[in-house]
C-alpha cells in the first residue's frame, strides 16, 4: 500500500454559485507538510462543516475510486472528490473509526465518514449525486493528525486497524442523523469518533 496522489486546492467558485469552495483539488508533485490542521497550503473555505482537527485530512482509497470510474465510464482523476490523499489498494468500506494510516513520520487516525453535500453535487455536475453517493455506501474517510510530517506520492502506507469494536465508514453513513440504540451508542463512544459526533451522542445518553 502506498500514496498514489497528494492533492491540494485553492478557493474557487462553482459555476452559478456566489461562494468559494476548496473542493477542487489537484495532485501536486513533491513533498507537502501535514500539520494538525491538514495539508499546509490547502484551501478550506467553509470551516463550519469542513476542516478542523478531527477532519484535517480526507482520504480516498484507489479501490473505491476505481469502482466509481466503472460507474462513470471514465477514469476519476486524483482530487475529483476533494480528497487530499489517494491510497493504493484501499477500499473505503474496509475502514473503521480509529484505524491508523502511517507513512513516514505522519500518523493519521480515521474519525468519521464523508457525508455528501450540495457543494459536492455541484462539483460533480449532478444534482442527484448526494443520493447516488449515499446509495453507493463507499464514503471517503476523514482523519485527525496524530503525528505531523511530510507526505508525497509513492511513500509506503501502513494501515493498522483499530483494536476495539469497529464502526465502519458505511455504517457511519447509514446511521447519520439517526438515533442509535444504547448498545450502538456505547460502541461508537468507545471509538475515537469525531468530537462533534461524540458531543451529539453524549447528549443523547
Amino acid at each position: 500500500m502506498k500514496i498514489l496522489a497528494v492533492c491540494r486546492g485553492s478557493a474557487e467558485r462553482l459555476p452559478g454559485k456566489s461562494y468559494r469552495t476548496g473542493i477542487f483539488k489537484h495532485a501536486v508533485a513533491g513533498g507537502v507538510m501535514i500539520d494538525a490542521e491538514g495539508l499546509v497550503g490547502d484551501a478550506i473555505c467553509n470551516r463550519k462543516h469542513h476542516g478542523g482537527v478531527d477532519q484535517a485530512v480526507y482520504l480516498e482509497g484507489s479501490a473505491s475510486l476505481d469502482w466509481w470510474a466503472s460507474q462513470f465510464g471514465h477514469p476519476v482523476e486524483p482530487g475529483t472528490f476533494g480528497e487530499n490523499l489517494v491510497i493504493e489498494g484501499l477500499d473505503n468500506r474496509d475502514v473503521a473509526v480509529g484505524d491508523r494510516f502511517m507513512t513516514g513520520e505522519v500518523i493519521l487516525e480515521a474519525t468519521s465518514c464523508r457525508i455528501p453535500c450540495a457543494t459536492f453535487a455541484a462539483r460533480m455536475n449532478d444534482p442527484k449525486f448526494v443520493k447516488r453517493y449515499t446509495r453507493a455506501a463507499r464514503p471517503g474517510i476523514y482523519c485527525r493528525v496524530i503525528s505531523n510530517g511530510i507526505v508525497e506520492a509513492g511513500m509506503p502506507v501502513d494501515h493498522r486497524p483499530f483494536s476495539g469494536a469497529r464502526v465502519t465508514m458505511p455504517e457511519m453513513m447509514e446511521t447519520f442523523g439517526r438515533r442509535l440504540s444504547a448498545a450502538d451508542r456505547s460502541r461508537y463512544l468507545a471509538a475515537p469518533i469525531h468530537y462533534k459526533l461524540r458531543d451529539l451522542l453524549e447528549a443523547q445518553a
